[in-house]
């Protein structure tokens, strides 16, 4: 069994201006880089000294650089990066403003858009790549080692609540906050949500 904590990565410009961001490669800006930071001490006081041995993020910088700020704060290993843990690519809304998102093409979790993953595709992509993070890090650590950080990103860890959930959660029309942690167990390769916070309307 490996308990995994998900994590949505610190606010960049797009997040504030309320841009669909995708898969293009926005930074962090300094309050999603204060976000990691806090991040990174509400772990520390969560696990109480039992600090887990390995932290992954997706490959985009915004994630990317979420993990190393709360490796370097908890001081662990740099981060390993995985493509298939990267958002969902929003195709030809990236860029676009919710408010413009939602004239062209209605709710953002059900609209088609041109160009974009489906849902079901990026669910796959999620699981799968979850389970290779898994996977490497139980080859990699001992076996009292068994909690993982993943940073990813927001409709990628909805997606994975979702699956987890058989669908129930989380409701409609609420969406993850900027650094949010999210519990799962990943066992016998089945993912199990143990508890979800951060969600805003």
């Amino acid at each position: 069994m490996t308990a995994l904590i998900l994590i949505r990565h610190g606010e960049t410009d797009w997040n504030r201006d309320r841009r669909i961001q995708g898969a293009t490669d926005i930074p962090l800006n300094d309050t999603g880089r204060e976000q990691a930071r806090a991040t990174a001490a509400l772990l520390r006081e969560r696990l109480d000294g039992s600090l887990p041995a390995t932290i992954v993020s997706s490959d985009l910088a915004r994630a990317r650089e979420t993990a190393e700020i709360i490796a370097g704060e908890l001081g662990l290993a740099d981060p390993r990066a995985y493509r298939g843990l990267r958002e969902r690519s929003y195709g030809e809304a990236e860029g676009v403003g919710l408010d413009e998102f939602r004239e062209r093409w209605g709710d953002s979790y059900t609209a088609e858009v041109p160009g974009a993953e489906p849902w079901a595709e990026l669910r796959t992509r999620g699981i799968a790549a979850l389970g290779r993070a898994v996977r490497d890090h139980r080859r990699a650590t001992a076996p009292a080692a068994s909690s993982l950080i993943v940073v990813s990103h927001g409709a990628l860890i909805r997606e994975m609540i979702r699956h987890a959930t058989a669908d129930e959660l989380p409701p409609a029309g609420e969406r993850l906050l900027n650094g949010s942690a999210h519990d799962f167990v990943y066992e016998r390769d089945h993912l199990r949500l143990v508890a979800y916070t951060g969600l805003v309307a």
